[in-house]
């Protein structure tokens, strides 16, 4: 018990210090600092109790070095308890909304949100068995009414990940509020080659146009969100509208966005952190970079970015070990060069990847500040269109 004791103290100390400051930040390598650094940025309280009842019981039984390896993890956890209020001020500071106040309760995540909101399942929109959508909204939705649309795109490194799992806090919360949610699942690598990715997510965004007045969406204010490679897609979709190249086969078919909200998002191919290169290299394109840079820079929406790009905002966490925040950084500051939009940033302090797949408090911020943007986004354009 005493050599657990000590054990399970100094885990807990080397958790709270990664999620300070990570240390392994190429992939694969990365994954064994993201894994303990996740739940001691988003779950420190938990991990304090844990680390506390293990050092009372460790002191009971007459040891020293675990009651002291223990108080130190303690120690250590405080400082993050305040990171889900730190976070929520960079997130009001990013949408220019009012300073939330306190979180009103745990987002619903997972499958509980998949069972209340989920309307539509399985759906196809395209001939391969990897095209297919959900599509959540609330029971009593309005079937005749024209709801704000979110379209959500999962992460997964381009090679795995699901539409059943991804995004449900924020598609929960926006459900809830009276949008439609649309779910959807693309093609993988290495199996699949770019660009089938971004065209399968032109293509699930044309079958949105064309068929969600049926379910009570707004076919003229279709929005998108992801993260991670998610967030990629969601970038680079934003951004080439209408674009002949990712559209083969219904090159007529209307892609435009209204708003998009990437998180912990891939913006710029070209730069390789973290070992970005030898994953899209073997997951993705199937090419080098110094063979090919013209369809990696084509595929990276910080070099899409110009004057027609809709309202953005990006989400990121300071200590991401899977995903650079340079890359939304820069992104960023592209965007700001070249748009007429709004572009809000939100950098979340010690916030990890895929933070907002869990229900903490940071993801209730999150999702709230998410829903906050939107809506905004959306009232500015119902007023434009009615003075119109």
């Amino acid at each position: 018990m005493r050599r657990t004791a000590v054990l399970v103290g100094l885990a807990g100390v080397l958790a709270a210090a990664g999620a300070r400051r990570p240390v392994l930040r190429r992939w694969p390598s990365s994954i064994v600092q993201a894994a303990p650094c996740l739940p001691a940025s988003e779950l420190p309280g938990v991990l304090m109790a844990v680390q506390a009842a293990v050092g009372g019981l460790a002191a009971v039984r007459g040891g020293r070095l675990g009651p002291l390896a223990n108080l130190a993890a303690v120690a250590a956890l405080a400082g993050l308890r305040g990171d889900a209020d730190r976070s929520a001020l960079a997130l009001a500071d990013a949408v220019g909304g009012p300073e939330p106040g306190p979180a009103p309760g745990r987002p619903v995540a997972g499958r509980a949100a998949r069972k209340r909101y989920l309307r539509l399942a399985d759906v196809a929109y395209g001939d391969d068995p990897a095209q297919r959508l959900d599509v959540w909204a609330r029971p009593d939705l309005d079937l005749s009414g024209r709801a704000p649309v979110l379209v959500q795109v999962h992460g997964g490194g381009w090679t795995g990940g699901s539409r059943v799992t991804s995004g449900s806090p924020l598609m929960a919360h926006l459900a809830e509020h009276g949008w439609v949610c649309v779910t959807v699942d693309y093609r993988l690598g290495p199996d699949h080659r770019w660009p089938a990715q971004i065209v399968d997510v032109k293509s699930a965004i044309a079958w949105v146009k064309d068929n969600i007045a049926a379910h009570g969406g707004d076919p003229a204010f279709v929005t998108i969100s992801g993260g991670s490679a998610g967030g990629h897609l969601a970038s680079l979709a934003a951004l080439t509208p209408n674009d002949p190249v990712f559209q083969p086969g219904f090159t007529d078919a209307d892609t435009t966005l209204a708003a998009a909200v990437p998180l912990y998002g891939v913006h710029d191919f070209s730069i390789d952190e973290h070992g970005l290169h030898h994953t899209v290299e073997k997951s993705l394109t199937g090419t080098r970079f110094a063979d090919d840079p013209d369809t990696w820079r084509a595929a990276s929406p910080l070099h899409r970015a110009g004057p027609d790009a809709p309202p953005f905002l990006v989400i990121h966490g300071s200590a991401d070990t899977i995903v650079s925040v340079n890359q939304s950084r820069r992104f960023v500051h592209r965007l700001r060069e070249v748009s007429a939009q709004l572009v809000g940033f939100a950098e979340l302090p010690h916030a990890q990847h895929s933070f907002d797949e869990f229900p903490t408090a940071r993801t209730g911020h999150t999702v709230r500040a998410v829903h906050r943007f939107l809506a905004g986004v959306h009232a500015h354009r119902l007023s434009a269109v009615s003075v119109g």
